[in-house]
């Protein structure tokens, strides 16, 4: 499942980041990287961006981008 596919409220860790050179490294600057627990905060009304809650903080990024970002949803 990718970070785009996910409901508001639900929590996973962050399996893979892919994305091309530039993209994937801006991606785990972020914070964004493998074994990270992820929440999904808020979904802007059209969908686009995704308000995240990761590491004690909060970050928005594009719904083009976490389709980018594979997480398996944890319990």
């Amino acid at each position: 499942m990718t970070l785009n596919e996910m409901k508001t409220g639900e929590t996973g860790v962050i399996f893979s980041v892919g994305g091309d050179g530039e993209l994937r490294c801006r991606l785990l600057d972020m914070g964004l990287i493998p074994k990270t627990k992820v929440m999904i905060r808020k979904i802007a009304p059209l969908g686009d961006p995704l308000e995240l809650f990761l590491r004690g903080y909060e970050l928005t990024i594009r719904l083009e981008d976490a389709r980018k970002i594979e997480v398996r949803i944890s319990s």
